[in-house]
């Protein structure tokens, strides 16, 4: 056939996220081929969402790879785990030296290690790419973040960067993370960011609905409002919508949705992942265990009838002044909390540089984060300009623009965390944020206590504050202890 070998890439499985690619790719001058592991899909896809472009079909591996340019670029996105291996499996007999697998799933960066070392043992080159963006993003312009063998970001580059979302006049937001699993631990981070910035903002609605007593309405007015302005995202748009959406019988959607909250893996990786480096993700994690902790539906409707606190209504409910004023620092609440947690991130990100030799471009990474994906935001161009402005920044708490804007949420941040506490409303994320932050800017923690009880239990020793760093000391603390101390570890 004369278009046998026109495709550029191909792509196999055929969901939502594949077929919104595959049409983005099209949309910018590319042959693509589809195939699907249940061919009729392919054939589907053809004769309605790809009718009248130029994508191209295939009923098998084989005949798929023959229909592309070389080298071979071939595309997965279909479930993270074992489907990803199997595919791998049957596309190695069937490409050549210099071919290029591409991981578009959201697989954990340890498996990419570990595939691109099987996938480069047999002469070819992969990538793991993190895709966010959900539907919108895959058809308009996705955040693409590649890595894995550094040989095939030239063969995928431009593909990639011509497909991926926009920012500042032009910029793609896609651009080479690094070696092995970089590109999906930077997905992965993103995710768990994401995890972070979806519980703050439901702490915020659920201050408002139980707190203030607002309606889904006056609620969705505060989120356009908040839009305009430093938290303008797409997270707090799409709750804006949401919260103006109303069920066929003219009654708020949101208020007919079961409280139980579902997770597919990412954040849950990221707080193990973190917890292995050392790195206190502790919004987090604390957005992953909300979601546990909503799951729970049965346990919390039995327990709702025997454990009883203080009624949920703020005295600032009362009167339309002092509503508006504890609005205002929910927003403060809110502003500051999504600082700690992206501060954390990049915490994370760091460490694992340096734990994986990785050479992360932070402030790429906000740029990459600007557009097309889950957390996108006006916030990020703050987190692009401060590392452009201090590369070896440690922490985004200590860049002059994000001191000042904790500085300024600082007051109704605490005030928001203790009228919570007071009349029994959760804020889990917004209350860890603030712990973080009391413990990140104290000098002098009482972890000298825990030491203490560590070396009287266990002899894991002490450092002193009289004496240098890396002196280790244990205390026969009852009398009647030995002198040795554990080896096993003495930090």
């Amino acid at each position: 056939m004369a278009n046998e070998a026109q495709g550029d890439l191909a792509l196999i499985g055929l969901a939502v996220m594949g077929q919104n690619l595959i049409l983005n790719m099209n949309d910018h001058g590319y042959t693509i081929v589809a195939y699907n592991r249940t061919v009729s899909k392919v054939d589907d896809f053809l004769a309605k969402e790809a009718k009248g472009t130029k994508v191209q079909g295939a009923r098998s591996i084989a005949e798929m790879v023959s229909k592309l340019k070389r080298p071979r670029r071939v595309m997965l996105l279909v479930k993270a785990g074992k489907p990803v291996d199997d595919f791998i499996q049957e596309l190695l007999p069937v490409m050549e030296k210099g071919d290029i697998i591409i991981d578009g799933g959201n697989s954990l960066f340890d498996d990419t290690n570990r595939r691109q070392k099987e996938v480069e043992a047999k002469g070819l080159l992969y990538i793991g790419t993190g895709v966010s963006g959900g539907e919108e993003g895959a058809r308009r312009g996705p955040s693409i973040m590649p890595g894995g063998s550094p040989a095939a970001w030239p063969h995928v580059k431009k593909i990639f960067q011509d497909i991926s979302a926009k920012v500042d006049g032009g910029a793609p937001c896609c651009d080479w993370v690094g070696e092995q699993g970089a590109g999906h631990y930077v997905k992965m981070v993103h995710n768990g960011i994401e995890y972070g910035d979806m519980q703050l903002i439901c702490e915020a609605y659920n201050l408002m609905k139980n707190g203030l007593g607002m309606s889904p309405d006056e609620m969705h007015k505060v989120f356009a409002e908040w839009n305009k302005g430093e938290l303008d995202s797409y997270l707090i748009e799409i709750t804006r919508d949401i919260l103006a959406k109303k069920d066929a019988d003219g009654l708020p959607l949101v208020d007919k949705i079961l409280d139980t909250a579902g997770q597919k893996g990412t954040g849950k990786w990221t707080v193990i992942n973190s917890q292995e480096l050392g790195i206190p993700i502790t919004l987090m994690a604390e957005a992953v265990y909300a979601r546990c902790v909503s799951a729970l539906k049965d346990e919390r409707v039995a327990a709702a009838k025997k454990l009883k606190g203080p009624k949920p209504l703020l005295p600032a409910a009362k009167k339309a002044d002092k509503k508006k004023a504890f609005v205002s620092e929910i927003r403060d609440a809110l502003y500051a909390s999504k600082i700690i947690s992206y501060a954390q991130g990049y915490m994370l990100m760091r460490a694992a540089a340096k734990e994986y030799k990785w050479n992360l471009n932070y402030g790429g990474i906000a740029l990459m984060w600007r557009g097309g994906c889950i957390i996108r935001s006006r916030f990020l161009g703050k987190i692009k300009d401060a590392f452009d402005k201090k590369p070896g920044l440690t922490n985004l708490l200590l860049d002059d623009y994000f001191r000042g804007e904790i500085k300024k949420c600082q007051k109704g941040w605490r005030n928001v965390v203790a009228a919570a506490a007071k009349r029994g409303i959760p804020v889990p994320a917004f209350s860890t944020a603030l712990a973080f932050f009391d413990s990140y800017r104290n000098a002098v923690l009482p972890a000298n206590l825990l030491q203490a009880q560590r070396d009287y239990f266990g002899a894991h020793t002490y450092e002193r504050v009289d004496k240098p760093r890396g002196e280790f000391f244990h205390t026969n603390w009852t009398g009647h202890g030995g002198t040795t101390a554990s080896s096993t570890y003495n930090v």
